[in-house]
């Protein structure tokens, strides 16, 4: 199927044109004919699959242009998400005439308001600075046609629902809903039945599914080692683009300063980084200007640079689903990536669980002539899977231990 089948507006062609969209992935495919027709819409897909298109462009159809008070709302958990946004909507208002604006916390407030009383149409906000707006009777919401939910299930995991409840009350009960989310969890579930009216649910990957074309490994470690290890694996992969995560800020910044010392092109995006700080790193990595971006999970859905090669998670994430998240950002578009998860001692338990949502034991990888300090702990399956990937890794074959019974 082609954009051209989808019930799109001959503006709305041309900015898939202009952002260079050739044929739509699943979730667009069957997300906006729906939308277009005026439904309410739950979608669910992986990340790096599209979603922000398969809402924006439809949206933005049924919408047209008002008198300059915002007719579509998407709510959004992080600044870079809502940056995300931003730049696909934008590019349909060069061709419809529409304006955006975007709405953030840990930017100054003044600049964000005279935007909305320039006249806008579609607004992107995040649950906390939307709300002081309102409040202070900044922002009007009264002709909300169109709500967007986006990544619903961080935005419950971040614990925002009792902000966007607010939110709720602040819009006309009369409007279409969309609700958009990596995983369809019971929690989100419930809340669509409470939000949304005869909703069309779009499911184009279960929850726990990585892409095919990520190729995933576990490098054990101990803790000790791992900087080290961190960084002869960089030198030894060559890469252009490594995107490296860890569990939290103060982790992210010593991995920065380690790498740093060692010669390599790096910076970090985290929470205590300031917004202009956060779009410089991620424009001189998308740019190619550094080699290695640190960063935490509060920001792992933000990052939208489709040339990832490969993600290193220095740290197992606490939540098995943003293992999912955090993999999800090399391998878009169709394109092949590798996923390293470096394994101490103490994270066996957590990433035993990551297996498990994905049905596989992952392969392990020992870098060639590393120093690995005896006694170090190579775990090994311990429990009946749905499936065994068996990997080839830069040429090599993964070492895996027997499972046992």
């Amino acid at each position: 199927m082609t954009f051209d089948e989808l019930g799109l507006s001959p503006a709305i062609l041309a900015a898939v044109d202009g952002l260079g969209y050739e044929t739509p992935t699943p979730i667009q495919e069957q997300s906006i004919p729906l939308i277009v027709a005026g439904r309410d819409v739950v979608g669910a897909a992986q990340t790096g699959t599209g979603k922000t298109a398969a809402f924006a462009l439809p949206l933005m159809q049924r919408i047209g242009v008002g008198d300059g008070v915002p007719l579509a709302l998407v709510i959004t958990p992080t600044r870079e998400l809502a940056a995300q946004i931003e730049r696909v909507a934008s590019e349909v208002g060069k061709h419809t005439g529409q304006r955006v604006a975007v709405v953030v916390g840990g930017v100054k407030y003044p600049p964000q308001v005279a935007r909305i009383k320039a006249g806008i149409d579609v607004l992107v906000a995040t649950p906390g600075r939307l709300i002081d707006l309102k409040e202070r009777g900044d922002v009007d919401l009264s002709k909300i046609q169109i709500l967007v939910l986006d990544e619903a299930d961080r935005m419950v995991d971040m614990g925002f629902w009792p902000s966007v409840r607010r939110i709720l009350s602040f819009i006309p009960t009369k409007r279409q809903n969309l609700l958009f989310s990596a995983t369809l969890t019971e929690e989100i579930t419930q809340l669509v039945g409470r939000m949304l009216t005869d909703p069309a649910y779009v499911e184009v990957a279960r929850a726990g599914t990585t892409a095919d074309n990520v190729e995933q490994a576990i490098l054990p470690v101990e803790q000790s080692q791992k900087p080290h290890l961190l960084a002869a694996l960089i030198r030894e992969r060559g890469a252009d683009r490594i995107l490296v995560f860890t569990r939290t800020k103060a982790r992210a910044d010593l991995v920065k300063m380690i790498l740093s010392k060692d010669g390599f092109k790096v910076m970090v995006m985290h929470a205590d980084r300031s917004q202009s700080e956060r779009e410089q790193a991620l424009e001189r990595f998308r740019s190619g200007e550094i080699d290695v971006l640190v960063a935490t999970d509060i920001i792992a859905r933000g990052i939208d640079i489709s040339d990832i090669d490969h993600v290193v998670n220095y740290d197992v994430p606490e939540n098995p689903e943003d293992y999912v998240h955090r993999i999800g950002r090399t391998a878009r578009a169709g394109a092949s990536g590798f996923a390293l998860t470096l394994l101490g001692p103490d994270e066996i338990s957590q990433f035993r669980e990551i297996e498990y949502m994905l049905g596989t034991l992952l392969p392990i990888y020992d870098l060639p002539g590393f120093p690995y300090r005896e006694g170090r702990i190579v775990p090994f399956g311990s429990r009946p899977v749905k499936k065994v990937q068996r990997s080839v890794f830069g040429g090599r074959v993964m070492r895996r231990g027997p499972r046992r019974r």
